[in-house]
């Protein structure tokens, strides 16, 4: 093997871990290296097996829908960048507030920025490590307005409430 290609071989691969986080602040710069693998496997470690994820505010999936959901994410191949604010514990549980920036050029070439405020929970599990119960990235960020249906043009809205 050339040491060019040995370059190329060692870049291509990663590990298939991340080390997981004993002190709940450190979960966020955990899950952020999960994530910058870009593989599914690697970042659902981070999570307990029936945690939720929203991919987008007022829509909690579960299940194999999180894994699904989070890789339309992963698929970008863009890094993710996470800023803790705030760590609350309490016994073994954390509420965990973290702004994200997730930007640059998408692997289909378009540019993409994603960025919000995070209101996770995570929980302390037996072997004393952090993992996601419920990643909610966009924290309280309002559901997106539904799209007009037919025969809803210029339909009256109702007013808002005083």
């Amino acid at each position: 093997m050339t040491h060019v290609a040995g370059l190329f071989a060692c870049h291509m691969t990663h590990s298939s871990s991340v080390p997981l986080a004993r002190d709940a602040a450190d979960h966020p710069q955990v899950f952020a290296q999960a994530f910058n693998t870009f593989d599914p496997s690697v970042l659902d470690q981070v999570y307990e097996p029936d945690a939720g994820f929203v991919p987008t505010p007022g829509h909690l999936v579960t299940g194999a829908g999180r894994p699904r959901a989070n890789d339309a994410f992963l698929r970008l191949r863009v890094p993710i960048r996470v800023s803790p604010r705030h760590t609350y514990v309490v016994g073994d549980l954390a509420l965990l507030i973290v702004d994200f920036v997730i930007e640059g050029l998408a692997a289909q070439g378009h540019p993409v920025r994603v960025e919000g405020t995070a209101t996770d929970v995570a929980r302390r599990g037996p072997d004393g490590f952090w993992r996601y119960v419920i990643d909610n990235p966009f924290g309280v960020a309002p559901p997106p307005e539904p799209a007009p249906g037919p025969g809803t043009e210029g339909a009256a809205r109702p007013a808002p409430r005083t």
